[in-house]
């Protein structure tokens, strides 16, 4: 079936981009701990109440003045993290004023690598895109369509060599629940070979549904996460994701109150396996945005 869905919707190997102005990373975090976020952008429009989808529609076509400053907050807030999946960012196009979103936010929060992959592209009017951010030097990137109706995309990174390392896959997945069914599917057979897994993004429906009737049920995950993410304004849904394999601990997880966006972004602190890192330092929990010290 993988095959198959690879075979029409090509998926490719590649390279992140590296930040010049940011020294390497190394491949684990020092301490042992990994801070996580997920956020889908809404490609820096601040959406605030639904008729807001209908009066401020223009801004998914044409630059407006207030995109620089949403991107400015996101970008305080990333500061936080170690790795960042990113769904609804611009690659560079009119309404973003020819702005690759990735890449500034990657400056902004000072990540050494960063990927933006492109899953719509509308030439000068739009580039639809997701993003990866990560203070971590990946093993291994791959870019991979995802199946169903075009538009829709992940991105698979490895953290790590071997058997112990880890796959994280971050995605934004479609609204249907048929064509979500076949995404899932497709990254189930993605994943399923890796013994640490994450998955993190915009999965357009709640954890019950995708630990319990969807093909990740045969994966050994749990969302750590409950609270509501959309809408931002007066959070109902939970949408956004980090579903966590059992044997990564969690230490921390929150849903930020960053409205932002119409999402809110979902975030998560991890303990590694011993197995995986050698501790030279302290182990220190690093504080998430918002939360006490």
């Amino acid at each position: 079936m993988l095959r198959r869905w690879q075979a029409s919707r090509p998926s490719g190997l590649c390279a992140p981009q590296v930040n010049p102005h940011c020294a390497p990373a190394g491949d684990w975090p020092s301490n042992g701990s990994l801070r996580l976020l997920s956020f889908n952008i809404q490609v820096g429009i601040s959406t605030q109440r639904y008729h807001h989808y209908l009066t401020r529609s223009w801004q998914h076509l044409l630059p407006h003045a207030g995109r620089a400053h949403n991107l400015q907050r996101i970008g305080d807030m990333l500061h936080d993290f170690d790795l960042v999946a990113l769904q609804e960012v611009d690659g560079g196009s009119l309404r973003s004023g020819y702005v690759n979103q990735v890449e500034h936010l990657a400056h902004l929060g000072a990540f050494p690598y960063w990927y933006q992959q492109l899953n719509r592209n509308l030439g000068r009017l739009a580039q639809h895109s997701n993003g990866v951010l990560s203070r971590l030097r990946p093993s291994l990137l791959e870019d991979h369509p995802l199946p169903g109706p075009p538009g829709r995309g992940a991105i698979l990174l490895r953290l790590g060599e071997g058997a112990d390392a880890i796959a994280v896959v971050m995605m934004h997945l479609a609204l249907g629940a048929r064509a979500r069914t076949r995404q899932l599917a497709y990254i189930r057979e993605l994943i399923g070979g890796y013994r640490h897994q994450i998955l993190m993004g915009d999965m357009n429906t709640h954890a019950h549904d995708l630990l319990q009737h969807s093909p990740l049920r045969e994966l050994d995950l749990f969302a750590p996460q409950i609270e509501a993410t959309f809408p931002s304004w007066q959070p109902q849904r939970c949408l956004d994701h980090i579903l966590l394999s059992a044997d990564l601990a969690l230490e921390r997880c929150e849903v930020l109150a960053q409205p932002i966006s119409d999402h809110l972004p979902v975030a998560v602190q991890i303990r590694l396996p011993a197995s995986l890192c050698d501790y030279t330092t302290p182990m220190l929990i690093r504080p998430m945005t918002g939360s006490p010290p």
